[in-house]
């Protein structure tokens, strides 16, 4: 075998898996762990050897090579599972299988009969279904299988928490690469140019600098297939690679040809294969991930930035035999701003089905690399609810059977109970559709060979009554059926609460019902990509069991009043809406409360003396009376008096001042009278009303009232502001202490008041005289 710089490492990596039954490699891509580490294995462990890999085309292009090393066939010592394809026999030792096999494999029986060792390649990438598949083999290990050897390979250095978890040694191969200049863009590509273009004029640029072959990355197979468009005229094979290629053209772009070559890959180049020849990368800067879309309920791919690791994988294929170079689609300041690691998939993918693969395991106490959001979980059990597979948080036989196929839970659920033609529908859904009519009816009447090919596989799942395709979607989405708005505006509210709409033009835009399949994520009102139309009566067919009349009064925010419907309901959606004529009046009064709780406390009639009362509450610390805390009581004291009461105009005649009182109760109304006081009584004996509405309790009162007064009066301990007025009732002085204002101010407001007010008193000694509200007699 030619010699690769894993086979450094493979003395050690066999000594860790003889002696601890567990290693975690690193090494980088290129190195050759994914081909020698099997086969180095296969006389150290007993029984087979299941090695994970990410990808389809990475999985079957291992075992290939692993077969073509011992000079077999594949099938033989060396095979590969995959969903929908096998090549395996009663001799093969390696088996190579895509990562969801194992999670089945386990699922049947914990115990792995026959399995020896687990490897679980290409591990940094993160995905879901290999962060499952390690908690459920630890799980084993540890449990029923302490001599099952557990192998995790990964191409980054961060293997740290992988090994801290399985506490496995570590063994690094350092590999062995050629130097790679990195050339980066001057400025960033022009505004308006499709990336296709960008990334073909680079593979333009490196061909004419470089000797050999191109390696281009390129997020999906639509920009492959278009940016191959743009290469037709250079001299050199344009081979695309992606993962839904044909197997002979994936041979065509991963082995050598005739001539020079340019392979337009997706991301499944950057470590999971080798490509022979490579001496030039260019990077587009784009991946396509899974991320969880909770428009659609399920999982899509988005074309998001590369990460700066991803970035420096890609550009060290250049280097693997030979000195290389590495044509980056951005400025070199821009790299800074990348992410340095992608997010592992189970911090943002739709966990439906991680949520049915616990319930079916029985527990959720796994040791996970990286714990799935709460969040995320409990809202995917949600959904398993209402879909049937979990009852009570447990596992249904329904939900076994969903976790069996191999589908996200909506549509399994949908193939299970949608009759013939649901497998087609699914494989739809679960494919790549193109652009479009927001109609799903169109591209069921001209379904793509991915979709014919996947609805074959699943045609045998098929059970249920039959249906048409818009019952069969309502049965998937029964949380996206939307019922039409009024007004001439194409929008609806579905049933799961959000909004949604269409383009006035769109094919669907006046259609009362429809079930939405695809929506494009707008939190308040989404844009509906793709739905059908569906009756009533077919809804009420397969979603009857849903559906029931549901009586309740709510506050209307437009029409200002309370509104008492029946309502016929399908969650949010009301199919049928009428009058309730009878509801009762504590329905009604709630309601109400909800109109104070949206129009706020002013919207009541507060009287003077209420708004003095709630003052003299709050002096008096005996109860809090913020409007926070007196909307978070409203049914303690305004519930009783609101009887007869069902609009904004009937809160606005409602003074509060007897609802405070009776909220209050006698012991503490005293203790507000006495803390708080109505009135000053002043030497007169005449009542003076108190403010509280000021910070500082004030009282205003001719000077005159309180001649002869040498105590300032007080409420507690708080000394009464005293606003003192003039014979005309005008602000002439205003004191805390009334000692202090006699022996201070009080002679020069004596000297401007006397000449303006001569027939009204201003002794000399004001401590002396007597109050009086009266003015001397005019003389005859």
């Amino acid at each position: 075998m030619t010699p690769l710089p894993i086979d450094d490492a493979l003395p050690d990596v066999l000594a860790a898996v003889r002696d601890r039954g567990l290693c975690v490699l690193q090494a980088p891509p290129g190195a050759g762990k994914t081909t020698r580490v099997p086969l180095a294995l296969l006389p150290v462990v007993t029984g087979r050897i299941i090695m994970l890999e990410p990808r389809r085309l990475a999985t079957r292009a291992a075992a290939v090579r692993m077969a073509e090393t011992l000079g077999e066939a594949v099938g033989q010592t060396v095979g590969y599972r995959m969903r929908g394809a096998s090549e395996v026999s009663k001799s093969t030792r390696i088996e190579v299988v895509t990562e969801g096999i194992l999670t089945r494999m386990i699922q049947a029986n914990p115990e792995l009969p026959g399995v020896g060792a687990v490897i679980f390649d290409e591990f940094h990438e993160r995905s879901l279904n290999a962060d499952l598949g390690l908690a459920l083999t630890w799980e084993a290990r540890q449990a029923l299988r302490p001599d099952l050897a557990v192998l995790v390979m990964s191409a980054t250095l961060d293997a740290g928490p992988v090994a801290e978890m399985l506490d496995a040694p570590v063994v690094t191969s350092e590999g062995r690469s050629f130097a790679v200049e990195r050339r980066w863009r001057d400025r960033p590509p022009p505004d308006g140019q499709r990336l296709e273009a960008q990334v073909a004029a680079l593979v333009v640029e490196a061909l004419e600098v470089v000797e050999g072959d191109v390696l281009a990355f390129l997020p999906g197979e639509g920009e492959i297939r278009r940016c191959a468009g743009l290469l037709q005229g250079v001299t050199a094979d344009v081979r695309p690679l992606y993962g839904a290629l044909p197997f002979a053209e994936q041979q065509a772009a991963i082995h050598p040809g005739q001539r020079r070559k340019v392979v337009l890959a997706t991301s499944i180049a950057e470590t999971s294969l080798t490509i022979e020849g490579v001496r030039a990368v260019v990077d587009g800067g784009r991946a396509r991930r899974a991320r969880f879309d909770p428009a659609s309920g399920m999982s899509r791919l988005v074309t998001e930035r590369v990460t700066r690791a991803e970035a420096t994988q890609r550009a060290g294929r250049a280097g693997r035999v030979a000195e290389g170079m590495a044509f980056a689609n951005w400025t070199r300041g821009e790299e800074g701003a990348m992410r340095a690691f992608p997010d592992p998939e189970i911090a943002a993918a739709d966990l439906a089905a991680l949520a049915l693969e616990l319930a079916v395991w029985g527990s959720d106490d796994l040791a996970f690399l990286t714990p799935p959001p709460e969040g995320a979980l409990a809202e995917a059990r949600a959904l398993l609810t209402e879909l049937g597979a979990l009852e009570n948080g447990r596992i249904t036989d329904h939900g076994r059977a969903l976790a069996r196929l191999p589908l996200h839970p909506r549509l399994g659920h949908m193939v299970l109970r949608g009759g013939r033609g649901a497998a087609m529908l699914a494989g739809i859904l679960s494919a790549r559709m193109p652009p479009g009519s927001v109609d799903l009816g169109e591209v069921l009447r001209r379904p793509s060979a991915e979709a014919r090919a996947e609805a074959k596989r699943l045609r045998r799942f098929e059970d249920g009554p039959d249906l048409s395709d818009a019952q069969r979607l309502a049965l998937a989405y029964p949380d996206r059926v939307g019922l039409r708005r009024s007004g001439d505006a194409a929008r609806w509210l579905l049933s799961g609460g959000k909004g949604a709409k269409m383009d006035k033009g769109s094919a669907l835009a006046s259609t009362r019902l429809i079930v939405a399949c695809d929506l494009d994520g707008d939190p308040t009102e989404a844009r509906v990509r793709r739905a059908l139309p569906i009756s009533e009566d077919e809804l009420r067919e397969v979603l009857d069991d849903r559906i029931a009349w549901v009586d309740g009064c709510h506050w209307s925010v437009r029409h200002r009043r309370v509104e008492a419907r029946r309502q016929e309901r399908l969650g949010a959606i009301a199919l049928d809406d009428r009058v309730w004529t009878d509801a009762p009046p504590d329905a009604v009064a709630a309601a109400v409360l909800d109109g104070v709780r949206s129009l706020g406390l002013g919207c009541l009639g507060w009287s003077k003396r209420a708004r003095l009362y709630r003052a003299r509450i709050a002096a008096s610390g005996v109860a809090d009376v913020s409007d926070d805390a007196m909307m978070d009581a409203l049914e303690g004291w305004l519930l009783p008096v609101v009887d007869g009461i069902k609009d904004a105009e009937g809160l606005g005649r409602l003074d509060p001042f007897d609802a405070l009182q009776g909220w209050l109760g006698w012991d503490a109304m005293q203790k507000v009278d006495a803390a708080a006081p109505a009135h000053y009584r002043t030497p007169l004996g005449r009542k003076v009303s108190i403010d509280y509405a000021p910070e500082i309790p004030t009282i205003s009162l001719r000077l005159q009232e309180v001649l002869g007064e040498t105590r300032h009066p007080m409420i507690g301990t708080v000394p009464l502001r005293m606003e003192l007025l003039s014979p005309a009732q005008r602000p002439i002085a205003i004191t805390q202490d009334l000692p202090g204002f006699w022996a201070g101010s009080y002679a020069d407001v004596r000297k401007d008041m006397r000449g303006q007010y001569p027939r009204h008193p201003w002794p000399e000694d004001p401590t002396e005289a007597d109050p009086t509200t009266r003015a001397k007699p005019r003389r005859t």
